[in-house]
């Protein structure tokens, strides 16, 4: 279900809600109502006033996980310019939707939260178009199917947000290490 966006101190709360919950439940599955309103640092009853049950605020944070990332990858722009370019640039936005990224690649509800939006995953389009568009350029590894390098990138990226998360990487480097990684994976190789 998608609510218009609030303003003021409704959308505040309601906003540092879905954000702490992403990151807490990114982290831990089992995070009670508690834990999240701590993390969105507000009382239990004001997150029940917003979320009256469990259910009903993970399938928010689903459905809002979902917007953000669908907005960082427009943002991103990764259906312009040469493919590695739009390939590092959808990486970057990907990191930078840290704890969304987590929440969603952790999640096994998401494929059921797609599939009700009521049609194909627009931003697993647009990801799996640009990769075969470097396939066909010459620059991602043709021999590897677009899907598996696709779950390659997620995978990546997911890894980086974990890094980040944890203290074991700079929110800044990750980016480079991540595309760095990526590209020594899933790029051509060259004859030496």
């Amino acid at each position: 279900m998608t609510l218009p966006e609030e303003t003021g101190v409704r959308g505040r709360t309601r906003r540092a809600i879905l954000n702490a919950a992403a990151s807490v439940l990114s982290r831990r599955r089992d995070a009670t109502l508690a834990d999240i309103a701590a993390g969105a640092e507000v009382g239990r009853s004001t997150l029940q006033r917003y979320f009256p049950d469990r259910e009903e605020l993970v399938s928010a944070v689903i459905e809002d996980c979902l917007r953000l990332l669908d907005e960082s990858l427009k943002a991103a722009h990764i259906d312009k310019g040469p493919p590695l370019d739009a390939l590092r640039r959808l990486v970057t936005a990907m990191l930078d939707a840290g704890d969304q990224v987590l929440f969603l690649y952790g999640d096994p509800r998401i494929s059921e939260a797609i599939t009700a939006r009521g049609g194909p995953d627009p931003a697993a389009e647009e990801i799996g178009r640009l990769i075969r568009r470097g396939q066909a350029q010459g620059v991602l590894d043709p021999d590897v199917s677009s899907d598996w390098i696709e779950h390659v990138l997620w995978a990546h990226v997911s890894a980086g947000c974990t890094a980040v998360s944890r203290g074991k990487l700079p929110r800044h480097g990750a980016a480079s290490w991540v595309i760095r990684t990526l590209e020594n994976g899933i790029g051509t190789r060259t004859a030496p």
